[in-house]
């Protein structure tokens, strides 16, 4: 099993479950520092995989690690919508030329090799109706969320003439333990638990009337495991979602519960995430629980305990 981003948030909780039953696992990732690779998110397993350290922007490189894999995990991207608008071109290096030189390597050299792409709510753009199915039109409103839904496509396209089996999962708000938490790169609730355990205020943009869904990494990494082994699911797009949904400021009053003596200020919004904000998401996630039986386990307020523990024992390696 090939994980790109292996060494980042999602991709380590993944290899840390799949090396727990001995899978063979091959994790690579550039460690460009901002985008969330961390050599100590491996550490229970650091003996027990392989790490080539690679940019996927290099086609050299894919070609050789994805030749001989049987799964591979399609993690790695470049995830900040501020950055996206800022620096357009590198995001389409990393979330759509990348994306097509991985499937053109696919394509020529492991043709049976199983793909499982992550994806985001962002292709959506702003919500018309919540909760958020998978035929929802898609008008995303930043060149991130156009950036992915141009790799979506690409995997969609590769499955359907190449026969190379490719399932997308499209992630909501993603959190839990090695998350990048240094700034609001992958998610806000990463600033939010830095914030808090240093003693500053959480800072909610807006009213804090914004709703958003979450879901525990540990619920996403039996997602991603469940679309590996089923081929069912192979040339589909798929939601990952809750039916639990909160308020920003339902959010900060669970963090606030969880740590007291923690700090909340409502701000104004800086004029380059309200020109991208979506408002409101909840994703319907009816279509993965029907085909493969996916569904959350673990509670926000769970979750969270579990993660902001998680800092309060290792902040020293996060920031």
């Amino acid at each position: 099993m090939l994980i790109t981003g292996g060494l980042g948030f999602i991709g380590s909780n993944l290899a840390i479950r799949l090396a727990e039953i001995g899978a063979e696992l091959t994790l690579v990732d550039s460690l460009i520092p901002t985008y969330g690779g961390n050599l100590w998110n491996i550490e229970p397993i650091k003996d027990k995989v392989h790490i080539n350290i690679s940019d996927v922007r290099d086609p050299h490189a894919m070609k050789y690690l994805i030749s001989g894999q049987d799964y591979l995990f399609n993690l790695a991207g470049q995830t900040s919508h501020v950055d996206s608008m800022e620096n357009p071109d590198t995001d389409l290096a990393i979330n759509v030329q990348a994306q097509l030189q991985i499937l053109e390597a696919c394509r020529h050299h492991n043709p049976g090799v199983k793909i499982i792409f992550a994806s985001t709510r962002q292709v959506y753009g702003k919500p018309i109706q919540i909760p958020v199915k998978e035929d929802h039109p898609l008008a995303p409103v930043d060149i991130n969320g156009v950036h992915k839904l141009a790799a979506e496509q690409y995997h969609l396209l590769y499955n359907n003439i190449y026969g190379i089996r490719s399932v997308i999962l499209r992630l909501t708000n993603t959190y839990g333990p090695r998350m990048r938490v240094v700034d609001a790169r992958q998610t806000f609730l990463g600033i939010w638990i830095r914030r808090l355990l240093e003693g500053e205020p959480i800072l909610i943009y807006g009213d804090g009337e914004q709703l958003r869904d979450y879901n525990f990494v540990d619920d996403v990494v039996d997602a991603l495991l469940l679309a590996a082994l089923s081929d069912v699911c192979c040339g589909e797009v798929l939601n990952l979602g809750s039916s639990e949904v909160f308020s920003l400021s339902e959010t900060a009053e669970i963090f606030l519960g969880l740590h007291p003596n923690g700090l909340v200020n409502y701000v104004p919004f800086p004029a380059n995430r309200l020109s991208i904000d979506i408002g409101d998401y909840q994703g319907d996630y009816n279509r993965i629980r029907e085909m493969l039986g996916w569904s959350p386990k673990i509670g926000f307020e769970d979750g969270m305990r579990t993660t902001i523990e998680f800092y309060k024992q290792n902040h020293g390696k996060y920031w």
